[in-house]
């Protein structure tokens, strides 16, 4: 069953809308939503259980938090929308594309991939989701996830932004967050997906991500019929929170180039 999430919506033209990284929430978007809203509807939904979002007693699900994407779009009046996702935001845009592609004006992935886990990755997730409903503390991600959330540039010279990104971690609901990684640690490979898609794609990734590899985008490049692959320097996997402005002009070529052949979509501009 669906729920209503709660969703930040600035501005006007085109709907782009942006799905956050695990296990932040709309908030990690505040550089898209200045830089973007003046050419662009930017709608940032928390994803069930994050931010504003109630959590719901459903069973884990990627899927679901894909329809839950889908009844906000339609409850916003939007009849397609450029979608974009980081990280886990990205395995809910790839569902919505299986689930939804009706609504997939354009597809945009950054620091994600078109793989189910491997063993060794669905392991720790869930080990990670069993210490955080024990403890009822985020503690098990500031100290095993964090570290891997930004690269080693940022890590140097962009203390105010590292600092930001530890303060998303540790205002995360824990049962949340728990569940959010049972749902990634059951979600199917999306390769076939991607192989079917439609809408043109951009896949970026940072230079310094150590968790979704360059390798990985290009092999989703590679699966989209119609993509082109970005390499943003010095950023690692929130490469949108480390180089906003690179990440913005990306997305903003990206969604005017999009938007020629719908321009019917969301409200007048």
């Amino acid at each position: 069953m669906t729920v209503q999430l709660y969703a930040r919506d600035v501005g006007s033209g085109t709907p782009l809308v942006l799905l956050h990284a695990f296990p932040l929430s709309s908030a990690m978007w505040l550089n898209q939503r200045e830089g973007l809203a003046p050419r662009f509807r930017v709608v940032t939904p928390d994803l069930r259980g994050f931010g504003g979002s109630v959590l719901g007693r459903d069973d884990p699900s990627i899927d679901l938090m894909a329809d839950d994407v889908a009844q906000l779009l339609r409850r916003l009046g939007l009849r397609r929308a450029v979608i974009g996702g980081l990280s886990m935001g990205g395995y809910v845009a790839m569902a919505l594309c299986r689930r939804h592609p009706e609504l997939v004006l354009g597809l945009v992935l950054a620091g994600t991939r078109a793989s189910a886990d491997t063993n060794g990755a669905r392991e720790t997730r869930i080990r990670q989701a069993e210490l955080l409903e024990r403890d009822a503390s985020v503690q098990v991600l500031v100290d095993e996830v964090l570290p891997h959330l930004v690269g080693p540039t940022t890590l140097r010279q962009r203390a105010l932004v590292y600092g930001r990104v530890r303060g998303l971690v540790q205002s995360t609901p824990p049962h949340a967050a728990a569940w959010a990684q049972r749902a990634m640690a059951a979600r199917a490979d999306s390769f076939d997906t991607l192989r079917g898609l439609r809408a043109p794609a951009l896949v970026m990734v940072g230079a310094e991500d150590a968790l979704a590899t360059e390798g990985e985008a290009r092999a989703m490049a590679d699966a989209l019929p119609n993509a082109e692959l970005l390499v943003i320097p010095r950023a690692g996997h929130l490469c949108a929170v480390e180089q906003p402005d690179l990440f913005n002009q990306a997305v903003g070529e990206f969604a005017a180039a999009v938007a020629k052949t719908d321009r019917g979509a969301g409200r007048p501009g």
